[in-house]
């Protein structure tokens, strides 16, 4: 927590302004929303198990895919000492297969080593204390990324582990999955390709996947749906003013722990933090460089 607080800078601040103008930013916010968006892709997939499978079964070409399960915002739990993270999609199908959808429009955000930690991740989470290796789960771990971040122009990257002198497949069930959202070929017309076009589109009438569109005009064009993005918009303008208040308190403690004059007592007294929270950032600020 502390150590993306430290990272995060002045751009958290949240300027003041007028409920009436933060609703207008808020309509053209929606307005300009794509599926490509994670704040509007969470909100399209949540709840919606019918979609959510669809989707899948165009990636991963499982034709008899079933879902069971579905879920946005989902926090791995087991990972205790770790780096944290917490997966824009996930879901399990009636054969306990795992899935993790990932939206990722900045390239650094879909590199092979995050995918390959998304991975690892689910196995901790769902491998039991006791449980044999063999009982590990399949999984797809399917990152849909706004630009062709393996750069060979190609509509979809699928990986798995292989034998490199004969290309024998591993077989030990993980699967990793780029999904290139910049792909744009008139000529196909697979459903996939359908599916990275209506990624790209702020308009329900101009996509091509019915249930998509329809999902997409609720939340753009219906009172409801409108209604129902403006409050996820405002949570998260509230959770940003939250992160730049911490911000704040977190850059009083390291400039009075810079001065070596001030206890932490005093410290914790005039920020509202916590001694363990005041040592935590002393820690973290240790690590950083000069």
């Amino acid at each position: 927590m502390t150590k993306k607080l430290l990272k995060a800078g002045a751009a958290l601040l949240v300027k003041k302004k007028t409920e009436s103008q933060w609703h207008e930013d808020d309509l053209r916010t929606i307005e300009n929303y794509r599926p490509l968006d994670d704040d509007f892709m969470r909100e399209l997939f949540r709840n919606d198990l019918p979609l959510a499978q669809l989707v899948l079964r165009i990636i991963t070409g499982i034709e008899d895919l079933e879902l069971t399960k579905e879920e946005t915002q989902y926090d791995l739990k087991r990972l205790l000492g770790s780096r944290s993270i917490c997966l824009d999609v996930f879901g399990t199908d009636s054969k306990g297969i795992k899935f993790d959808l990932e939206i990722q429009r900045a390239d650094r955000g879909a590199t092979p080593q995050r995918a390959r930690y998304h991975s690892s991740a689910i196995d901790v989470e769902f491998l039991k204390a006791k449980e044999k290796f063999e009982e590990l789960p399949v999984s797809y771990v399917i990152f849909i990324t706004e630009n062709d971040v393996r750069g060979k122009n190609k509509l979809i990257y699928n990986f798995e582990w292989t034998d490199t002198a004969n290309g024998t497949p591993l077989n030990d069930g993980a699967h990793i999955i780029f999904v290139n959202g910049a792909y744009n070929n008139a000529e196909d017309t697979s459903d996939l390709a359908k599916l990275v076009h209506d990624f790209r589109c702020k308009r329900a009438e101009d996509m091509k996947i019915k249930e998509l569109a329809d999902k997409t005009r609720y939340f753009k064009e219906t009172p409801e749906g409108v209604s129902i993005m403006c409050k996820a918009i405002e949570e998260m303008r509230n959770e940003a003013a939250k992160e730049a208040a911490m911000l704040e308190k977190v850059q009083m403690v390291m400039n009075f722990l810079s001065l070596g004059t001030v206890s932490k007592t005093d410290i914790a007294k005039a920020s509202g933090l916590t001694l363990d929270e005041i040592n935590e950032i002393e820690q973290q600020m240790s690590t950083m460089p000069a």
